[in-house]
């Protein structure tokens, strides 16, 4: 499949050169290849095509030239960016120190239709792709045409930071399609336009070009977290770029330093301290531009950063176009244990609430849960049945103690084959261990746990004998999910925070859950019995 090139009115960026300058460029005989024409003060100029730099003319630009162009343009920006009306060709200003021009690169802008079939799959699976590569390799083109063939069938709001996605002035570049363009009054304003066109404007997809600052990365994370789909590009070349990145990370999930127990690092034969993915990534795909028509895909960024902090790389999926134009698609060799441990890790904490694997206990522990629901917990805990708990990795004896303080029938086993569900902490799950293997494949349940504390396995125990939503005895339900109503609606009507009543656990985590609904902050203070729960905006 053969691409089709349209050159965005190239007369018009050769009709704000200084003529000798324009004619030079005309006389290359190369206007295909044409990425860049430089001017800078006391040199040469030059044009730079995609197969090198090429010395336009002997004599040295004059100031002269520069103001030649400088007044046939728009006005820069705050960025040292202008354009020029419905094209997509841009103008940048290197300033002395005194604020005056003396220098220019004019970039030209190119719609490609046609490049974006390589990846049309990824674009339109809803998923968030991030698109890395370096400077001039064809980002913006691969973004603006994603743009153009999405808003097709979805609403579309692009957040145009410097109009190089569609063009400068106040109608957009036909090449965006029937996507919406919002502009960006000032490059460090890029956030809060990211948040205002999510807010405002309804879309289903957001369209971002170079995100490269601490706060368009968490305004992208919070976009994600809303449910719309990010087609962006960051700064960057590599995920291993971006991982060491500490302003951009979090769009890769980031990495923290964990502290491993003298008896965990023995085990794994590493250091006490490792590194982990501290968060869900922000995009659900990453791709790498190695060339204009060569492209390195990890289709799993959760897994690939997994893989990487562990020293154990996946090979990414690469997609390339040949001379014909067609595409060719090289898969990597299968990686078993290889996954999202993330998303697996929580579907894992929650399968057996949703789907019971048809062991002694799952089939018997829910069996009377309307009837049990209805029933002061002490009466409920004494009609339940017995559950079978295979701990790897967490603290048998605190397991123990906390089914003792809940009241609960926990039987800790110590063969895997006896037990009715898996226990295990968060690094077990994510190194895929040989004995969570084998319970994936007897379909058991597994639980996993964020640390080995009381206050979490507690928390477990509850979840597992379905008492985690049920108030203590001489709680009122209704009365407080009324107060907690009205303690929401005094935030979002302008009080600064409102603390709860002490509550239980079980209440507090219905607490924080009915904040998130209102896109609310909240946390929990003091100690138990008068632990209560704070709702505030951020």
């Amino acid at each position: 499949m053969t691409q089709r090139r349209i050159t965005d009115d190239l007369h018009v960026l050769m009709g704000v050169l200084p003529p000798r300058i324009a004619e030079a460029v005309q006389n290359a005989n190369n206007s295909d290849q044409l990425l860049e024409i430089v001017m800078d003060l006391g040199r040469k100029p030059v044009a730079r095509f995609t197969t090198g730099d090429l010395v336009l003319l002997e004599e040295e630009v004059t100031h002269e030239d520069l103001d030649f162009t400088v007044s046939r343009i728009g006005e820069f920006d705050a960025d040292n960016r202008a354009g020029l009306e419905r094209t997509l060709h841009r103008i940048s200003a290197i300033r002395n120190r005194r604020g005056h021009i003396v220098g220019l690169t004019c970039r030209v802008g190119r719609a490609v239709y046609g490049t974006i079939d390589i990846i049309q799959d990824l674009i339109e699976s809803g998923k968030s792709v991030l698109i890395l590569g370096r400077p001039g390799i064809g980002k913006t083109t691969m973004l603006r045409e994603a743009a153009r063939i999405l808003a097709e069938k979805k609403r579309v709001v692009i957040v145009d930071t410097s109009n190089e996605i569609g063009g400068d002035g106040d109608v957009p570049h036909p090449a965006v399609g029937a996507a919406r363009r919002m502009q960006v009054p000032k490059p460090s304003l890029q956030h809060e336009v990211m948040i205002e066109a999510v807010e405002n404007h309804n879309p289903e997809v957001i369209v971002i070009d170079e995100i490269g600052r601490e706060l368009e990365a968490a305004a992208a994370r919070t976009i994600a977290e809303r449910g719309v789909q990010l087609i962006g590009t960051a700064h960057g070349r590599t995920l291993e770029n971006l991982l060491l990145n500490p302003t951009l990370s979090d769009l890769v999930g980031g990495i923290e330093a964990v502290t491993l127990s003298d008896e965990e690092a023995r085990r794994r034969g590493t250091q006490k301290t490792v590194l982990e993915r501290r968060a869900p990534p922000t995009f659900d795909v990453l791709i790498e531009i190695q060339e204009r028509d060569r492209l390195a895909i990890h289709p799993d960024v959760a897994a690939a950063v997994d893989a990487l902090v562990r020293n154990n790389p996946l090979p990414p999926e690469i997609r390339y176009r040949d001379a014909e134009g067609n595409i060719h698609v090289e898969k990597p060799p299968a990686q078993p244990a290889a996954r999202n441990g993330y998303g697996a890790m929580q579907a894992g904490f929650r399968r057996l609430m949703s789907e019971p694997a048809g062991g002694r206990a799952s089939e018997t522990a829910y069996s009377h849960r309307e009837e049990m629901e209805s029933e002061p917990r002490s009466m409920r805990t004494e009609r339940l049945q017995p559950i079978r708990i295979y701990p790897y990795g967490v603290a048998r004896n605190r397991l123990q103690q906390g089914a003792k303080r809940l009241g609960v029938p926990a039987l800790i086993v110590r063969e895997l084959a006896e037990a009715d569900v898996l226990i295990t902490l968060r690094a077990y799950y994510r190194s895929r261990q040989q004995t969570i293997l084998e319970a994936e494949q007897r379909g058991m349940p597994i639980y996993v746990l964020r640390a080995n504390t009381n206050t979490q396995i507690e928390q477990l125990l509850a979840e597992l004998f379905n008492l985690s939503m049920q108030p203590e005895d001489g709680e009122d339900l209704e009365a407080t999910i009324a107060q907690t109503q009205a303690a929401i609606q005094m935030v979002m009507n302008g009080e600064r925070y409102v603390d709860l009543a002490p509550a239980s656990a079980a209440i507090r985590r219905m607490q924080h859950e009915m904040a998130r609904q209102y896109q609310l902050t909240s946390h929990s203070y003091g100690k138990e019995p008068n632990r209560r729960v704070r709702i505030y905006r951020e």
